[in-house]
C-alpha cells in the first residue's frame, strides 16, 4: 500500500485523473475496478471516480508495487540549455522571451532542449520545482509560439495559476501584440482583417478565405502601420483570434507577406533584402481581467514589453 497526501497543486482534480498521473502504468480497467472495490480510498473511505480531491486529503492505494514506477535518478529536462531570457517572474508565473529557433514543446525532431524543459531546469535548480514532491503537476506553458517566431511565452509555476490563466486566455483577457515587417504598405494605415482559416495538418500550412468553408475557423487580425520605407512596412498586430500561422497567412492573403517568410511569401521577394528569417515577434503582453483572477489579481492592468526585437532597429536605421 502507498498513500499520497494531496498538496495545493493536486487539489481540485478528479480522483481518477490523479491516480492516472500518479501511477501511469496502471491500466484504466484496473483503476476503475480498484476504486469500485475500495482498493483505492480517500481518507480511508470509499470514493467515486469523479470525487474532487481537496488539499490534505489522503489517497490510499492498495495495489501491487509493480505498478509504481521508481523516481528517475536523472530528469530529461536537465539536458536542456540554461539559456533562458526572463522578462518577468514572481511566485506564480514566468514570462519568457523565446528566441526564434527554439521550440516551445518537444516534437519528433527535438525532445530535450525546448522552452518548457529550460524552464523546468531553471526552476529545479532554483529549488522551486522538485518532481519527487509533486504527484502530478509540472510547470506548464499557457501559450505557444511557432519555432521560427520569437516573443513572450507565459509559464505557470503552480496548478492554480495555470487554471486561471488558461481560462483568461480562453476568455480573451490576455492581449498579445506582435511586431512584423511586411512587403509593401497596406492601403489602410490601420484596420481589422477578417476571414476564415483552414489548416492542412499534413503539410503544416493554412489557407485563408474571405468566405466560410468546410472545417474553417474564423480569424480576426487587428493591425496598425507604424512606418513605411524602402518598400517595407513595420506593423503592430493584435491577435483577436489565435490560429496557426494566422498573421503570416492573413497578410499574405492581402498581398503583403512578411519579410523573410518563404512559406507564405516568395524567396524572390525576400532575396532583395537578404533575410531568410521571418520578421515576426510577439513583443507585448497586456493583462486585462474582466472578472476575478484569484491569486493573480495583482497582474490586472499590467503590461510587459520586449525591448530587443531583432528586426526593429534594422528597419529604422535602414540596414534592411
Amino acid at each position: 500500500m502507498k498513500s499520497f497526501t494531496i498538496n495545493k497543486n493536486d487539489a481540485g482534480q478528479r480522483l481518477d485523473k490523479f491516480v492516472t498521473k500518479s501511477v501511469p502504468i496502471l491500466p484504466k480497467t484496473l483503476l476503475y475496478k480498484y476504486i469500485r472495490i475500495k482498493r483505492i480510498k480517500v481518507n480511508g473511505k470509499r470514493a467515486e471516480i469523479s470525487t474532487r480531491l481537496q488539499e490534505n486529503d489522503v489517497v490510499e492505494m492498495y495495489i501491487n508495487d509493480e505498478f509504481f514506477e521508481a523516481a528517475p535518478q536523472k530528469y530529461d529536462f536537465l539536458k536542456a540549455s540554461k539559456n533562458l531570457n526572463i522578462v518577468y517572474e514572481d511566485e506564480n508565473i514566468i514570462l519568457c522571451d523565446k528566441k526564434a529557433g527554439v521550440l516551445c514543446h518537444p516534437d519528433d525532431k527535438e525532445y530535450n532542449d525546448t522552452l518548457i524543459d529550460r524552464i523546468k531546469r531553471y526552476l529545479y535548480e532554483k529549488g522551486e520545482f522538485n518532481p519527487d514532491l509533486e504527484s502530478s503537476f509540472v510547470p506548464a506553458l499557457v501559450n505557444r509560439i511557432d519555432r521560427n517566431t520569437g516573443g513572450i511565452v507565459i509559464a505557470a509555476k503552480n496548478a492554480e495559476s495555470l487554471r486561471i490563466l488558461n481560462q483568461k486566455m480562453k476568455d480573451r483577457e490576455l492581449h498579445k501584440f506582435y511586431l512584423c515587417i511586411v512587403h509593401g504598405t497596406p492601403k489602410a494605415k490601420s484596420g481589422l482583417l477578417e476571414g476564415y482559416l483552414l489548416k492542412n495538418e499534413d503539410k503544416n500550412i493554412v489557407k485563408i478565405s474571405k468566405n466560410r468553408f468546410t472545417d474553417s475557423k474564423e480569424i480576426r487580425t487587428k493591425y496598425s502601420v507604424l512606418d513605411s520605407k524602402n518598400g517595407l512596412s513595420l506593423i503592430e498586430v493584435e491577435l483577436l483570434t489565435g490560429r496557426t500561422h494566422q498573421i503570416r497567412a492573413h497578410f499574405a492573403s492581402i498581398g503583403h507577406p512578411l519579410l523573410g517568410d518563404g512559406k507564405y511569401g516568395t524567396n524572390a521577394q525576400n532575396k532583395k533584402y537578404g533575410y531568410k528569417k521571418q520578421c515576426l515577434y510577439s513583443y507585448k503582453l497586456v493583462f486585462d481581467f474582466k472578472s476575478d483572477a484569484g491569486i493573480l489579481e495583482y497582474l490586472n492592468g499590467r503590461e510587459f514589453t520586449v525591448q530587443d526585437v531583432w528586426f526593429r532597429d534594422a528597419f529604422y536605421n535602414g540596414s534592411l
